[in-house]
Formats: structure tokens, sequence, C-alpha cells
């Protein structure tokens, strides 16, 4: 904290709202972020309270317009207060209101009355001085170097307004480096030397000024025309905004420096300091006596030479002392003259303004031309009574730390530091991005090329660990670890600073070589000849180059040194014993920078690789410490040294390298937060900058191609929500290449479903005022885009005509004009203003753009990165790419998809179980699908809603947004499926009653005739006292008599004999019945679809030719012989002289041979045929008309034509062996389904099945009978038995569906989507380490799945959750008791109340006890005389205490029988997805829906294709490449095995429909899993396939290291998404 003086807190600050700032100094990062614009100057005088609500922004408009180098930023005009702009006046009128004489006195009067108040103006550099006076060290910094780079005079000594000490801020020329060009003439030839160094650092002459005394001539106009006669390099008098008093300059020298440009017309030929004392120097005595001390030359401006004159003493002084002198008097008319050597006097009276400057220029030459002594600005540390800034504790903190570390590397060359104290990101880490790339360009062996590969990279990785402890390393990061942040922040400063200075002197010697070799080839290349010099000029050029690219040296070499370091532990894996080890710090000390606004680099511009590991947890410790924000990303591109930097420093004040030879290499992001006033426009909290390595970097032009801009593109237009492209000059050349690139980068994105937006920014345009010229420029540009997209179509595959068809793209708002950046020609060139005003423009249409974005969240940006990154990997990208983001979003929509699904399906079988019962008691004999869908509309209404607010507030709605119509739709497709599918299932139901309608009347009238015979019969032997025996007895007697009359007319339903029936289908078809016979015995069919080799069952048709011809000539020989049983040995005899030629060749190919994709296409085939076999056989009505002989020939007589249809067009046919296992192989699984059919259709339909089950009930009310027992005890018993059936379904069912939703939420398998679900049952196969059930699951994988969901529901319930399920089943027990006891109080109160009978009663009870339990009807007519319903009513509870005792001990058993088992309603909701298989290795699609179009299919359990049987052709070589390896291959495949044309892995979506629905991206083959069951179950591989792991199949070593942890835990990371 300081104080000002008195008068300047009244004079200055109060008037810039700068009182209170200079309590807290004002700091860089207020001018670091995006904040409002200032408008243009233009419009100022229209503002008032613009920004930060200050009443007088000019001290912060001042440093923002600096900050955006616009050199205009002194000249401020400033708006009166109360100011009516639509009434205001040119000049201002007296108030006088006197007479005449009083006019004329107010006219000579001095003072004039005006309502302009003076106390608003503020001298500009008052402005400026203030501003300084009030900053952190930083900010002055970076304010006094924007001030240089706008040619502006920096102040060199600076009084302290508090102690009048003076100091030298010399900190805030650390960043200064000038660049200029000196030229000598020797022997008639001119030589240009360029030098470039910081400034504090070059020694030159300095030509101090000083005024003795007040004259009316201004010394800095003068100063200016020395310098640059277009540009006020010091402020003077006659300057806009200028005022007659001023408080904060006095006192202050100024210094600027003249750099020449090499050419004739330089007013000087070397750097020339200038340095001007403001004020009168009589009165400033030791600032004057500092700069004579070091100055080479003094100017003096006096108002008169006299001898008494105040000034004489001081002009005596200085003419006596050995300085060059130059006196100007301001009274004095004479030319210059040498009054002495470097004694000189010009007079400037009536001189013209032109002349006295060019004869300063002439004098100080001749000065200069001599021996003369130098001023270097470091120097004034040593200077006495000056103060330097740097003194202070914290600098001289950070100064110490950053010179122990350069110590180390001074007098080292460049390359010498990289490799002796940064090793890690040099040769090994370029070695590593070598072998990394071609792990995506495999060839030959692929999988054990690439173990070797891992293996390398592994080696590389412990190499860097082991050369990772440098000195220069540890000092850097203790630094970074132990310092306080302001010392940090010093400490990187110097670090920076200082290594500049080494690296600078290097840089100026190679550039100045460059330019000379590169003018040289031009010359050569002009003679259109190659000849041996061009060769060796081009040869010492790239030399050049590559010296150029390993000369520069910066921080970011540190930072990057630190990703490897952490990069080769954390690839190790190494864990850290003790306290944490130093490296796994690293991400936290660079995220703490990057909060802080410092750029971090994202793609190493040298290996041209993104260092993934250590950018992901960079990323990840920024989401830490700032919360995953929002970001808006904006990407830049364009050719190198095109301006991208310098705009987006000027933009944002970012700080990314600028100057020619430091151009930013690879790419960088630094992070710039929004400023709280604007905040709440923006859906986002901070711009994330990524600028970029020039594309056709010099560097780059002898060994990098366009691939190289191609991928830079990529990754940038990838990562940004927006992307600038800079364009620069009007070269169309040029502008071609960078368009080419960049619409081929937007091609991609639009291919990937990425939609950045973008920005053309055309700099350096000559005039872009007209506007005529801009539009014809813009329909040009308009034009070229238009082709370039129409090229880059062609190349990618895509139907585009235009760019517009790419991406949003208006010519007319997404087209910016820059004019050059400086105004005139540099180094002594100003920036232009107009190039200020275009920034402003540009970050005004960025934010607007930016408006309507919701940017990205940093954990989406940081899978983003991994995801371009590795698709680009790969040559091809657009198929190489996987959006991890939206895969993890997706795999989340999917959950809920199963959620919502399982809702509505739980729903719909609650209705189903409600419905059934009275459909199957004959109490409904109708279900419209309208009254379903009714029943079903407030849970579909629900779960509509939830699906709404789901996409609507979910924080990634954005995303989401493109499923929602396709998911919306699918869930209205399944409701409307289920209201379908429970209609048919009840719509059978209903059709199966009316089938037995006659039937039912029958049993009805059989019912009553047993109950009144049952009655008679026990009313004649009431009287006796018969025993049980004797009660039997009698019964058996009668119900033999009453069966033999109530079904005298009536046959039985037989047993069906399916084996029969199946041999005479076969026979019919023409079948051989040994043929039969031997397949039903050995059994082969039973695994048909399993089966590992088919080439049993093929012909190849020249042999099948041959054989029919040989039968048709045999045959006919046969009839004249009766000898038809030889035809099989003359076939033989026919083939027996070419079978030592072909029969090893044949057994060869019967084994191996036969195309592995032939063995997959006739599984596939029998898995079709079965589904359809199946399919047609349960449209079947067995269940409600029984079964016929004829369906089992319909199905044989498809299989047939389904098998010849196979054959056709292929080059063998099947034998009939196959056709008859085929057939057998479908019976077989129909099997089931039909015995279980019929024997439904004969419960339903068979009297006597029906008489056998009724024989113990009316046992049981002839008995009771008997026994006295009363109608209403009876019928209660009759009633008990109902409700124990009744209940015990209604139980098991809804327990059933109890169950299914209880796993479907808790159990780990079914609660996820479909991956999740797959995932645990490779994991459970691993467990149990069954061979055979690994092959079910590879040949037939819904059978494997739907057996594992059998198993898991039979452990839940019975071993592992078995308390929990039989808490459900209790649950139901209860739930129905209580309803039945509350239905029987309520059923008999009403009848109380209405005095009904029996049959109300029945009535009555049933309702109350409906939808839930539905009761068989019960005839009333024999129980008419029950009146007693409160006996009933005791009578009918005594009895439900037994059923409720009965159902509490139900076995969980008793649920697995219901007709809604959990595990048949889990197989419906889990397996009703995608089934597709890969076409490379055969995996299922992982899908959660079934039809996911256009989503294509994809899975993360790839596998190598052996583990199907693929092999090599002509060996017996198993493959072991996996396709996700395959796809980063150079390796082609033939779609189809009798393909002519092959096509390359990388392209495998060209090859067909098959393969375009299939979403394959590289992944290394990292799944342990397959690697670990080939090695676990080799041999039984082997045996089964008959085939071998070998030759180029050979299992690598490294496979035969994993255990089954390492292939459970992989399952895991597959699953997992960063």
């Amino acid at each position: 904290m300081f104080r000002l003086r008195a008068h300047l807190d009244q004079a200055v600050l109060p008037r810039l709202s700068l009182d209170e700032v200079c309590i807290q100094p004002l700091k860089s990062c207020l001018f670091l972020g995006v904040i409002n614009t200032i408008p243009s100057i233009h419009f100022f005088l229209l503002i008032q309270d613009w920004f930060m609500g200050v009443p007088d922004p000019r001290a912060y408009a001042f440093l923002q317009r600096l900050m955006m180098l616009d050199h205009r930023a002194r000249y401020i005009p400033v708006k009166q207060k109360n100011l009516d702009v639509s009434n205001s006046q040119a000049v201002h009128m007296s108030k006088s209101e006197d007479t005449d004489d009083d006019d004329l006195d107010a006219l000579y009067s001095t003072n004039i009355e005006s309502d302009q108040s003076k106390e608003n103006q503020v001298h500009p550099m008052d402005v400026q001085m203030a501003v300084f006076h009030c900053s952190d060290s930083f900010l002055k910094q970076k304010m006094i170097t924007k001030l240089s780079q706008c040619q502006y005079a920096l102040p060199l000594l600076v009084p302290d307004l508090v102690t009048t000490n003076i100091e030298c801020p010399l900190w805030t020329f650390r960043q200064i480096t000038k660049t200029w060009k000196t030229s000598t003439t020797k022997d008639n030839s001119t030589t240009v030397t360029m030098k470039k160094m910081p400034v504090y650092n070059a020694e030159t002459p300095m030509v101090s000024f000083f005024r003795l005394g007040s004259t009316s001539l201004s010394k800095s106009q003068l100063m200016n025309a020395l310098i640059n006669d277009r540009h006020n390099t010091f402020f003077h008098r006659n300057c806009p905004g200028s005022t007659k008093s001023r408080h904060l300059m006095d006192g202050v020298a100024e210094i600027a420096w003249y750099c020449p440009a090499g050419k004739p017309n330089d007013f000087f030929f070397d750097c020339i300091a200038f340095c001007n004392l403001h004020g009168d120097s009589l009165a400033i005595v030791k600032q004057r006596e500092i700069l004579t001390e070091m100055s080479s030359v003094i100017v003096v401006l006096v108002p008169t030479l006299e001898k008494n004159h105040e000034s004489s003493a001081v002009i005596s002084m200085l003419y006596k002392s050995s300085k060059p002198l130059i006196i100007l008097s301001a009274d004095n008319e004479c030319s210059a003259v040498e009054m002495k050597p470097q004694k000189y006097k010009l007079g400037l009276k009536e001189r013209s303004q032109s002349d006295v400057p060019e004869e300063l220029k002439k004098i100080i030459r001749s000065i200069l031309s001599g021996p003369q002594t130098s001023f270097q600005l470091k120097t004034m540390a040593k200077v006495s009574g000056v103060r330097v800034d740097e003194d202070t504790e914290v600098c001289q903190n950070g100064k110490s730390a950053a010179m122990e570390l350069v110590k180390l590397i001074e007098r080292m060359d460049v390359s010498e530091i990289k490799e002796n104290f940064l090793p890690c990101q040099g040769q090994l880490w370029h070695e590593w991005c070598k072998i990394n790339k071609e792990l995506h360009h495999l060839k030959g062996n692929i999988e054990k090329e690439k173990g070797q590969k891992i293996d390398q990279l592994l080696e590389l990785r412990q190499k860097q660990c082991d050369v990772s402890n440098s000195e220069l390393m540890r000092l850097f990061t203790e630094s970074l670890e132990g310092l306080p942040p302001n010392d940090r922040e010093y400490f990187l400063k110097w670090t920076q600073i200082l290594i500049d200075a080494l690296s600078t002197d290097d840089l100026s010697l190679i550039l100045q070589s460059y330019d000379e070799t590169w003018s040289e080839v031009l010359v050569l290349k002009k003679k259109h000849e190659k000849s041996a010099q061009l060769n060796e000029k081009q040869a010492e050029l790239e030399h050049l180059s590559k010296k150029l690219q390993s000369a520069t040296f910066g921080l970011e070499h540190f930072f990057r040194e630190m990703g490897q370091i952490y990069e080769a532990h954390k690839s190790l894996k190494r864990p850290s014993l003790g306290r944490r080890a130093d490296w796994t710090k690293y991400p936290e000390l660079a995220a703490d920078l990057m909060i802080k606004g410092h750029p971090m680099e994202l793609m190493d511009g040298d290996a041209g690789h993104v260092p993934l590991i250590w950018i992901s947890s960079l990323l990840n410790e920024v989401i830490k410490k700032l919360g995953d924000q929002k970001v808006f990303v904006l990407s830049v591109l364009g050719v190198q040294s095109s301006g991208k930097s310098t705009m987006l420093n000027a933009m944002f004040g970012l700080q990314f390298a600028v100057s020619a030879g430091r151009c930013t290499k690879g790419a960088y992001m630094q992070l710039v937060k929004l400023s709280e006033e604007i905040k709440k426009d923006y859906k986002f909290e901070y711009v994330l900058v990524v600028d970029t390595e020039g594309l056709r970097a010099l560097e780059l032009a002898g060994n990098a191609t366009l691939h190289h801009d191609n991928e830079l593109a990529t990754f940038v237009v990838g990562l940004g929500n927006m992307t600038l492209i800079n364009i620069f000059g009007e070269n169309p050349a040029e502008m071609q290449d960078v368009l080419q690139i960049v619409v081929q980068a937007f091609m991609r994105m639009k291919k990937v479903k990425l939609s950045p937006s973008c920005v053309f920014v055309h700099q350096n345009v000559t005039d872009i005022s007209a506007a005529e010229k801009n539009m014809d420029g813009k329909r040009r540009l308009q034009e070229k885009l238009d082709k370039m997209a129409q090229q880059a179509a062609k190349e990618e595959v895509c139907d585009v005509e235009c760019f517009s068809d790419v991406i949003a793209f208006d010519v007319q708002k997404d087209v910016k004009y820059f004019a050059q950046l400086w105004e005139g020609s540099p180094p002594m060139a100003p920036p232009n203003p107009g190039y200020s005003e275009s920034v402003q423009e540009l970050k005004a249409v960025i934010l607007s753009k930016a408006s309507q974005s919701t940017g990205i969240l940093l954990s989406h940006f940081n899978a983003k990165i991994q995801d371009l990154s590795n698709a680009l990997m790969n040559e091809h990208f657009v198929f190489s790419f996987k959006n991890t983001q939206e895969i993890a979003l997706y795999r989340k929509l999917e959950v809920q998809y199963g959620n919502w699904t399982w809702a509505l399906r739980s729903e719909m079988l609650n209705i189903e179980n409600q419905l059934y019962p009275r459909i199957e008691k004959g109490q409904l004999d109708k279900v419209d699908k309208v009254y379903l869908e009714k029943q079903m509309s407030k849970k579909y209404t629900e779960i509509t809603k939830a699906i709404v607010a789901y996409f609507e507030d979910d924080k990634d709605k954005e995303m989401l947004v493109q499923w929602r119509g396709r998911f919306e739709i699918k869930i209205k497709e399944f409701h409307e499926e289920l209201v379908r599918g429970v209609k048919r299932k009840l719509d059978e139901v209903i059709q199966q009653n009316n089938a037995r309608k006659k039937l039912d009347n029958k049993m009805t009238e059989f019912e009553n005739n047993l109950l009144q015979k049952s009655k008679e019969l026990a009313h004649l032997l009431k009287c006796s006292d018969a025993d049980e025996e004797e009660l039997i007895a009698q019964f058996n007697i009668v119900w033999s008599l009453w069966v033999k009359e109530l079904t005298s007319d009536t046959k039985p339903i037989e047993n069906i004999s399916l084996e029969e029936d199946q041999f005479n289908v076969l026979e019919d078809l023409g079948v051989e019945c040994s043929l039969i016979i031997e397949s039903k015995h050995s059994q082969k069919y039973k695994n048909l679809s399993e089966t590992g080799n088919y080439c049993c069952y093929r012909t190849h048709k020249k042999f099948e030719k041959l054989y029919k011809e040989s039968q048709q000539s045999q045959k006919k020989a046969d009839r004249d012989t009766g000898k038809q049983s030889k035809s099989l040995f003359g076939f033989v005899r026919q083939l027996i002289g070419m079978a030592s030629t072909t029969q090893h060749e044949e057994e060869h190919k019967s084994k191996n041979s036969f195309q592995h994709e032939e063995q997959e296409m006739i599984r596939l085939f029998i898995n079709q045929v079965e589904q359809e076999c199946l399919e047609a056989m349960k449209s079947k009505p067995v269940a409600a008309r029984g079964y016929s002989s004829t369906y089992l020939q319909e199905l044989a007589k498809h299989v047939k034509q389904r098998v010849t249809e196979f054959e056709s067009g292929r080059k063998y046919t099947f034998k009939k062996e196959f056709t008859v296992d085929l057939s057998l192989y479908v019976f077989d699984r129909a099997e089931s389904w039909l015995l279980q059919s019929h024997e439904t259709y004969k419960d339903n339909n068979d009297v006597f099945t029906y008489l056998d089950s009724k024989e113990k009930e009316y046992y049981n009310i002839f008995r009771s009978f008997c026994k006295g027992s009363s109608s209403a005890v009876v019928f209660g018993e009759m009633m008990c038995k109902n409700l124990k059936v009744s209940a015990v379904e209604a139980v098991c069912n809804k327990t059933g569906v109890d169950i299914a939703g209880e796993m479907m939420c808790s159990f780990p398998a079914f609660s996820g989507n479909r991956l999740n679900l797959e995932k645990h049952v490779l994991a459970s196969l691993a467990e149990k380490e069954d061979f055979n059930s690994f092959i079910i699951y590879i040949q037939n994988p819904r059978k494997q799945v739907e057996a594992f969901i059998k198993k898991e529901v039979e452990k839940y319930m019975f071993a592992t959750q078995k308390g929990k399920a039989q808490n459900v089943l209790n649950k139901n027990v209860e739930d129905i008791t209580r309803l039945v006891s509350h239905a029987l109080f309520e059923a008999t109160q009403k009848l109380k109340n209405k005095k009904g009978d029996i049959e109300m009663w029945v009535e009555k009870f049933s309702s109350k006890l409906e939808p839930n339990l539905t009761l068989d009807t019960i005839s009333c007519q024999n129980f008419s005389d029950i009146n007693n319903f409160d006996f009933l009513k005791e009578e009918i509870e005594k009895g439900l205490k037994n059923i409720t005792e009965d159902m509490s001990s139900l076995s969980l058993n008793k649920v697995n029988e219901c007709r809604q088992k959990p595990e048949q309603i889990l197989i419906d909701q889990l397996c009703n997805c995608c089934w597709e298989r890969c076409p490379f290795c055969a995996a299922v699609c992982t899908n959660t829906m079934k039809d996911h179009s256009p989503d294509k299919h994809s899975v993360p359990f790839h596998r190598p294709s052996g583990v199907k049987g693929w092999h090599k052709s002509g060996t017996v070589d198993l493959v072991i490449d996996f396709c996700t390896t395959l796809v980063a291959s150079d390796k082609n495949f033939r779609p189809e095995p009798d393909s002519e044309q092959s096509f390359p892995y990388k392209q495998y979506p060209t090859a067909g429909e098959k393969y375009a629905s299939w979403s394959i991206t590289a992944d290394a083959s990292r799944l342990a899993y397959w690697k670990w069951f080939v090695c676990h179950f080799q041999k039984k591989l082997e045996d089964y396939y008959n085939l071998k792991f070998q030759g180029r199949g050979e299992i690598p070593q490294q496979w035969k290291h994993l255990s089954k942890k390492d292939a459970i835990e992989s399952l895991n990371e597959m699953c997992s998404l960063r």
C-alpha cells in the first residue's frame, strides 16, 4: 500500500477513480479475461458509466485499449458532464448581458466565464502515469511491454511520489525485445546484419535531451522527428487531449530506441537510445546528472544563450565535460556550428521544422560514427541514487531461484541443455511417438508385432524414468512447489527472461543464416537448372531448419519435461512407497498455473503428439480445483506467422509467444475467465483458447507433409466450439492451401457429428474500407470454399455441393477483414489503429456467437482430446473417431431406457395378471386394444413425462437432444408392442375358451348333476353310521356309474407320439430309414448350431455332378441286372483313378480349407431356419385345437426348401445327412413346446381328465353331507377350495413379477444396460472356466445369455437372496389374505342390509376381490337354502385361516411353476435387444435397443477371430488378430469367401452394408479377457476346431502372463469410459 502526495490525491486520482484502487494496486489478471469492450473512440463521447460503474472510465479505458495494441489509447476525449448532445453548441456563449461598452470590456478581458468545467481535464500522460503508479509490478511490466509495441517512449526514471527518490522500473523492461538490421558497406557491397536481443541487454549509444528553462518549442516533438516523423513516440504539447497543466510527468525520464531496418533511408545505421527528461532540467538536478553520466550525446534546449541566464552554469559544465554536446537555442537563427570537437550549437529561431531535425541527425550520426560510450539498461541497477524496482524481496526471491536454475545451463548450447537436462522430451519421447504411431500401421504378424512394440514403449518409458531426475528439473519443480504464490510468479517470469536471453543470440544467428541461404536458393532456382550447388544449399537449408527447431527454448520445455516424467512413471504404474512421489504432484502444480492464466502445451509441436496421460491428469486437477466448469473452446488456425497469437493476445490479454523464431509450435491452451459483469449473459464460466502452430510451418517445410497440417487442423477444429480461420495476405495460392485443409477438417467433423462454428479472419488486407472490394473478396472466398468442399467431399466420400452443406456459414457475417498490423514498415512502425478496431469487432462477433452456445464441460473437453487424438492416430479419422462423451451419455440413456421399458412391462404384467384369470375362468370373453391402452394410460403418461423431463433437465441436454425423437418413438413402439403382445396372448386364451365352449357347458351340467347326486346319496346314507372306508366304497361304486353315464358318448384324447411322426414325415420326403436311425442314434443333430466344423456335411459340386451321372448310368444298368445297390460302388470305381491325387487335398480341405466365413454362414443359416420354424410352429393353435402331424410335415418341407435355396450359387452342396440332421434339430427344438401345448389342450378339453380331477372334490362334498353338514358348511368348503387355488395362483404370479422387478433394480447384472449384462455374462463364464459354456456363448450368444439369466435368478431365489425373495412372497400372501378378509366382510354386510340370496352374496364377494383375485364360477342352484350369511362368513374365515397357513409355507419353487416365471420375465425384458454380430469376430452388438438405426452396431468386447474358428486360408493356423487392431493396420480383407476384390481394414465400412453398419474403433486390442481365454483353453480350442495356434497364429508371450483376474478386470476397464 502506498499514499500519494496530497495535491496529487486531490488533482488526479479522484478524477480517474483511482483513489480507492491505489490502496489495493491494479493486477494484471483484471485484463486477462473476457470483459466488456470499450467502444470505438469515435463513439466514446456518447458513453458514461461504461466500465465497472466508475464515473470516469479513462484509466481503465486507457489500459484496455493499450492491451489491444491501440496506440490511440492516450487520446481519449472526455465527455462533459450534463452535456445535452442534441442542443450542444460548437462554441460557448458569454453570459454577459451589459451594454456595448461592457461587451468591449469583456472582449479585452483575459478571463471569460465559461460553462465548461476544467475539473475533468486530465493530461493524457497523467492518466498513463497514474495507472502506472497504481498497478502491481506484473501489470506494470505488461503495460510497458504494450507501450513498447505501440512504439511509445517508456519511463526510465520515475520519481517516487512519496519519498522523491528516483526509481528505475527495470523489471518492466525485462520482456521487451528489439530487432534491427545494420548495414555495412565494403568493397561496393552492402552487408545487412540482423540483431535481436532483450532491450535490457542491448548496448547502444544514448542521446539524452534536456530542457533548461522555459521555451515555447517542444523538445518532445523535435525528438519524434528524429525517431519516427509519422508517430508521436514522445507525447508533446500539440498532441490531442494535451492540457496546459500536468502533475505526474515532471522529473520522469522516458526512453525510446531507434531501430534501423537495414535500408538506405534509415535515419541512423545502428540502434540508438533516445532519452527525454520531462520538465525543466534546471530544477530536476538528480535525474539530469544521472542521464548526463550515462549518455553518449547530450542535447540541450535553451530559450537563450546568454551568460547571465540561469542555464549558463549547467551549459558551462556540460561544455567543459568530455561528453558530446549539442545546444539548441530558441532565440538564435544560426545553422549548426561545431564550436570545438563534439560541441555543437544550433539555432532554432525561424527555422523550418524539417530542416532542424535533418541537421540534428547529421550531427548525431557524425558524433556516433566515432568512439563513444554505450548505454546498457541493466546497468541502472548499479547507478548510485537510483532505486531499481527489482530490489523488492519477493522479486529477489523469484530471481534467486531462477538464477540458481539458470546457472546450471549458462554457456551451454540449447540442444546440449535439452539433451543433458531435459532428456525425457528428446530422443526417447520422439522414439516413443514414432513407435506408438506404428502401432496403427501394423503388417504381417500383427499381434506379435504389436506385443513387441508395446514392450518397446514400456522400455522407453523405463529409460525416461531412469533419466528423469536431472538437477535442473528438480530445482524447477521444487521452486514451483515451495515458493509462495507471488514469489512463484516472479520465479516463472525470471526463468523465462533468463532462458530467453540464453537462446536469443543463437536464434538470431540461425535466422540470419536461414535468410541468407534461402535467398541464395531462390536465386539458384531462378536459373531453372538443378545443380549440385542448389542441392547443397537445399541440404544446408534443411539443416538450418532443424537447427532452428532445436534452438527454441522456453518455459514450455520445462512443463513438457514434467509431462513426460509424469507419463513415464504413470505408464509403468509404479506404486509410491511411503511419502507421495514428486512426480505425482506435477499435474497439480501445472493446474495451479493454468488457472492463473499460464498457457499449457496441448500438443507437442516437436513430436507432433498429444501427451494424453499428462493432459488428462492436468485437466482433472483443474476440475478438482475449479469444479467441472463449462468452457467455450475457441480454436485458431492459420498459416505460420500470420498474426494468430498476436490477435489472441490483443483480444484477451493472453501470453502466447509471438516473436519471429518463437512462433507457437504444436498447440497451446489457456483459460480465460469471464468477468463478473458479463458472466450472466453466457452459459459458461471460461473461454478456453487453443492457439496452434501455423499451417505450412517453415520448420516443417523439408520433411513434413500435408498430412501434418490435416491432423493439426482436424484436432483443433474438433476441439473448438468455434474456430477462427486466420488467412494472411491476398495470395490466392496460400489461401487455397489453408482452405483445403480447413474444409477437410470441417468435413470430418460433420461426418462424426461434431458441429463447431467458424469465422474467417482475413488479415493484412490492403484496403478494408472499400465495401465493393470486400464484397468481391467474400464472393471469391465463398467460391473457393464451395470448390474445396466439393474436392474434400470426394476424398471423404460425402455428398456435399457447397461449404454451407458442411457447416452453418454465412459469408456476409462470418468473414472479417483486418487491416495490416503495422502502420508502416517495421521495426519502427506503430500498430495500425484499424487493427485494434478489427480486434474489437471480431471479439464482439465471437462473444455474440458464444452467447448462443452452452459450451462444454471441462471433463467432456478432456474426453474429446483423448477421442480426437486416438482417432488421428489412424489414417481414416472418420472411421476411427470415437466420441467418448457421446458413448457415455448414450450408455446412461440406455439404462434409463431399460428403466422406462421395465416400468411399462411390469405395469402390463400386472394388468395381464388381472385379466388372464377372468378369461381363463370364462368370466370375460373379449379384450379390446382400447381397453388395454386405457388401463396403461396412467403409467404411459407418467413415463412420457419422465422422458421429457430427462431430455430437458439433464445437464447434457444439448448432446442428448440428438436421440430424443428416436427414443420417444421407441418407447411408443414398445408400448404398442406390449399392448399387442398381451392382447394376442389373451385372445389365444379366449380362442381356447371359445373352442371348448360346448365342453364347458357340458362340464357345468356335469357339476350340477354330480353335486345333486352327491347330495342325494349322502341323504340316503346319512342315517347310517358309516365309517370312512365304507363311505369311500359307497362313493366309488356310484362315481364309476356316474362317469360312465356322463361320458357314454365321449372318447378320451390320446397322447401324441412325436418320434413316430418324425420318422414318417422324413420317410415321406424320401429319406432312407437307416439314415434317420443313424442320425437319431448318434444324436449329433442335437448340437447342430454349435458344431465346430461343417465340412463333413458338404460335397463339392463337381463330385456331386459326377456322382449323379454315375447314379443315372448305374440305374440304367441295374434295370437289366437288378443290382441297383451297386450304383455307389460304380461311382467309387469311376473316381478311383483320381483318388490318389485328390484324396489328400480334399481331406486337408475338409478339415481346414473350408473358409471360416462359410462355416459361420452355415451356422447363421441353421439359426435362421430354427427361428423361422419355431415361429411357424408357435403360430399353430395346438393348445386350442390339438396337435396334428401335418405341422411337422410343414416344418420338414420348409427345411428342405431353405437348404435348396442356400445351396444355389455356391460351389458345394449339402449331403442328405445335413437336411436330416437339420430337420431333426428343428423337431427337437420344437418338441417341448408341442408337448406342453398338447398337454394344455388335453387338460382343457378331455372330459376324462376333467372328471378325474373332480373326483376328490366331490367325495369331500359327499362326505360332508353324510356327516350332517349344512349347505352353508359345504358351500364354505367349496368356496375355500376355490379361494386357495386362485389365491396361490395370484400370489405366485405377483411374486414372479415382483422378484423380477427387484432384480431389475438391485441385481448388478440386470440393473444396467445391455453392455453391463454382457460384461457380467463374460465374467461369469471366466469364473466357471467351463469350455462348453464358452462354446455355446461363442456359437449362440443369446442361448448362453438366457442360461445366465436363468442361473442367476435361481441363485437369487434359492441361495444368495433367498430370504429377500421369501419376504416378497410372504408380503403378497398377506396382501391377498387381507383382500379376502375385507371382501368377505363387505359382501356379508351388504347382504345383511339388502336381504339377498346366495347368488347375490357370491356376486358381491367376487366383485370385491377383483381385479387382484378371480374365483371359479360356483353353481348356487343346490345351495339356495343358505340364508345365514354370518354363519357362512364364519365358515369361510375358518377355512381362510388354514389357507393362509398353507400359503405362508409356500415354497419359492411354486413361483417357478406359475405362469409368470421371474426368469422368463427377465429374459423377455433383457433379451429384447440387438443380437447382430461383428462381421469379423462375431462378437455380439451390445446396444440395448433391438432396432437402433441409424446408430451403428458396436461392442467393446471384440476378440481374436480364431476364437470363432477363423484360420488363414490354405493352412491350419488359427487367427489371433483382433479386429480392433486390424482396423488400424495396413492389411486387407475380402468381404466374402468368393470375393475377388479386397478392401483395406482401415476402410472396412466401404466393403458392404454388413460392414458399414458396424462401428469398430481401434483400441490396440487392450481387452485381456479373450487373450486369457485363448491361452487358458488353447488345447481345447485346437481340438474343437481341428486347427492350431501356430505360424502367424502363434500366441504372443505377453498373453501367457495374463491371469483370470486380469481378464475380468479388463472387462470393467473396457466398459468404463474416461
